[in-house]
C-alpha cells in the first residue's frame, strides 16, 4: 500500500480530532466505512457528540453534505426527492432530495417510520434511487453515516434487520473521562470550530479503489467464513451474521490492512474490526445491552487463528 494512502487517511483523522473529542480509533472507524463504500451508524446516549463527528468528518472532505432530521412525519419523498409539473413544457421533471450528495447524515434515524427508513434501503445497497421506473446514480463518493440515541423509548421506531444490515460498521462514542471532559469545555469556550478540508472527492474515490487491491489469503477467508458460521449455530445467538455481513467484514479488514500501509490483511485484522462490522447484525437470544458484544467476543475466543 502507498505511503500517500496512510498520509491522506491520517491527515482526515487528526483534522476531525482537531475539533472532536473522541478515542482516534472512533474516527478512524468512521473514515474506514467511508473508504469501504459502506455506511456508518453511530449508537449512543444522547449529547456524547454523534452528530459533530459527522459533520466534522464532512467538512475534512471536499465534498456535498446534507443532513436529513429524521421526525415521525418525514415522508419517503422528503429524502430521494419527487417529480414536479411543469405547466410551461407540459411535463414532470425529478427534482433530487438531499439524499443526493457525498456525504449524508441521517440525523436520529429510528425517529422516522419504516416506511421512511426503506427510503434509504437501494440507494444504501445499490447507489441509485428509483422514481416512477427510472433509476438515478447517485454521487460518487456516496456515504450514509446515521446517528441512533440508545436511551430514547418512546417516539422512535426499530429499525428493521434488513436496514442495518446494510451499514458496514455500528459503533458509539461513549462518554468522556475527566480530561477529556475539559478538553471539550475548552474547545467549546468560544463556539464550535470549523474545519477546512483536506481530502477532494477525488482522491476518495482513488483511495477507495485502492483497498480493493489489499490481498486476502485463503486461510484468512477460511477464518471469516468460520467466525460467520459460527454466529449461525451458536445457542446464544437466534439470528447470524448474513453473506453480506461477511463480504463487510473482509472489507473493512482491508480497509484496516491499507491504513496500517499493508498489502495484506492479517487475522488480526479481522478480529480488530469483527465487533464493529457484526455487533448490529446478530440478534442475541439475551435481551441485555452488552449481549451482541459478548457472544461475539466469545466466539473470536474459540475460532482457531490461522497461522
Amino acid at each position: 500500500m502507498s505511503k500517500e494512502f496512510v498520509r491522506r487517511a491520517r491527515a482526515v483523522v487528526e483534522n476531525v480530532r482537531s475539533v472532536v473529542v473522541a478515542d482516534t480509533r472512533v474516527i478512524r472507524l468512521c473514515l474506514m466505512g467511508l473508504l469501504c463504500q459502506g455506511h456508518v451508524l453511530l449508537d449512543d446516549f444522547p449529547g456524547v457528540g454523534k452528530t459533530l463527528l459527522a459533520k466534522a468528518l464532512a467538512q475534512s472532505l471536499q465534498t456535498t453534505f446534507n443532513r436529513i432530521q429524521f421526525t415521525p412525519d418525514l415522508l419517503p419523498t422528503d429524502i430521494t426527492g419527487s417529480s414536479i409539473y411543469y405547466p410551461n413544457e407540459g411535463s414532470f421533471k425529478f427534482m433530487p432530495g438531499p439524499i443526493f450528495a457525498n456525504i449524508v447524515l441521517a440525523d436520529e434515524i429510528n425517529r422516522s417510520s419504516p416506511r421512511t427508513q426503506s427510503a434509504l434501503l437501494e440507494a444504501m445497497g445499490e447507489g441509485f434511487v428509483t422514481f416512477d421506473g427510472v433509476s438515478h446514480p447517485l454521487p460518487r463518493p456516496f456515504f450514509v453515516i446515521a446517528t441512533r440515541n440508545l436511551s430514547e423509548a418512546h417516539g422512535v421506531f426499530p429499525l428493521p434487520q434488513s436496514q442495518l444490515d446494510r451499514f458496514l460498521l455500528s459503533l458509539g462514542i461513549g462518554y468522556p473521562d475527566l480530561e477529556q471532559q475539559v478538553e471539550i469545555l475548552d474547545k467549546h469556550e468560544h463556539g464550535e470550530s470549523s474545519l477546512k478540508p483536506v481530502l477532494t472527492s477525488t482522491e476518495i474515490v482513488e483511495m477507495q479503489e485502492q483497498i480493493s487491491l489489499i490481498q486476502v489469503a485463503r486461510p484468512v477467508k477460511e477464518y471469516i467464513a468460520s467466525i460467520v458460521a459460527e454466529t449461525r449455530v451458536n445457542k446464544e445467538i437466534v439470528v447470524g451474521v448474513s453473506p453480506r455481513g461477511a463480504v463487510f467484514l473482509q472489507r473493512a479488514a482491508q480497509a484496516e490492512a491499507a491504513m496500517e500501509d499493508r498489502s495484506f490483511v492479517t487475522p488480526d485484522d479481522i478480529k480488530k474490526v469483527a465487533l464493529p462490522v457484526l455487533r448490529h447484525r446478530i440478534v442475541p437470544r439475551s435481551s441485555a445491552h452488552d449481549a451482541s458484544t459478548k457472544s461475539l467476543e466469545s466466539i473470536l475466543s474459540s475460532i482457531p487463528v490461522p497461522l
